[in-house]
């Protein structure tokens, strides 16, 4: 385990998910494991309650939601049941530079009865490019991500950040890792109880170690143009960042 010393400076390791030609097979297992350890996170309930806070206040149109790098679209689907069970009109998509991700989380959205839509994007460009079926993924009222900005340098996590202000009607939600003793601990164990795949033992504990600090993400968001954006610390040892427009 790193030193505690060591935590306090982020370390960024090139995770395995983040390379190219991974095995589907192996990229399809790494995501199944996430996915069970996002569930136990809860931390799909933790975005969808600011959601539905907007939505009550914004009676009318259903609320469009993006999720930026959507993985295998756990948090777009968990977002839309939500949605369906509480009676919040929701239009919920997502994107990932990944074509397999994306294709993934399509057959997951079905398995799982959830009506959402996907697209390959990457989320460093602005404007997002058109989807496959023609229509302008612009003009959402909500724009989400979850366990990205930690995969991202300094930069292009601050770039994110801005285009997702930029992209935002009213909302922005991020949750994320904390760069923590206690945060590499819950990865470690974490990932083992878990998963069997050899990428999330082998990620889990790197994200961490790649993750910011509460301090940081405030830092960060204040220059990237998210003014007074609330930071709040989840379980397990995660933040969730939320800001609005005006």
């Amino acid at each position: 385990m790193p030193s505690l010393n060591s935590l306090r400076r982020r370390e960024r390791i090139p995770e395995v998910m983040d390379q190219p030609g991974i095995d589907p097979g192996d990229h399809a297992q790494a995501l199944a494991g996430l996915r069970r350890i996002n569930a136990l996170s809860r931390c799909s309930a933790g975005l969808f309650a600011p959601i539905q806070a907007l939505a009550s206040r914004q009676p009318g149109q259903p609320l469009r939601v993006l999720d930026l790098a959507c993985g295998g679209g756990d948090t777009v689907i968990d977002l839309a049941l939500l949605a369906g069970r509480s009676n919040v009109p929701l239009i919920v998509e997502g994107c990932d530079i990944s074509a397999s991700a994306v294709a993934i989380a399509r057959t997951n959205a079905e398995r799982r009865g959830a009506t959402a839509r996907f697209f390959q994007a990457d989320a460093l460009v602005d404007p997002l490019p058109f989807g496959p079926d023609g229509a302008a993924p612009a003009g959402y009222d909500v724009v989400v991500t979850s366990l990205f900005l930690h995969h991202l340098g300094d930069h292009d996590a601050e770039v994110v950040l801005a285009l997702m202000a930029r992209r935002a009607r009213h909302l922005v939600l991020v949750n994320d890792l904390i760069r923590s003793p206690l945060g590499y601990a819950l990865a470690w164990a974490g990932t083992r109880l878990l998963s069997r795949s050899w990428i999330v033992h082998t990620d889990g504990p790197l994200s961490v170690q790649g993750a910011f600090q509460l301090a940081e993400v405030a830092a960060m968001a204040d220059r990237a143009g998210l003014a007074g954006a609330r930071i709040q610390r989840c379980w397990p040892e995660r933040y969730l960042l939320s800001w609005s427009r005006g």
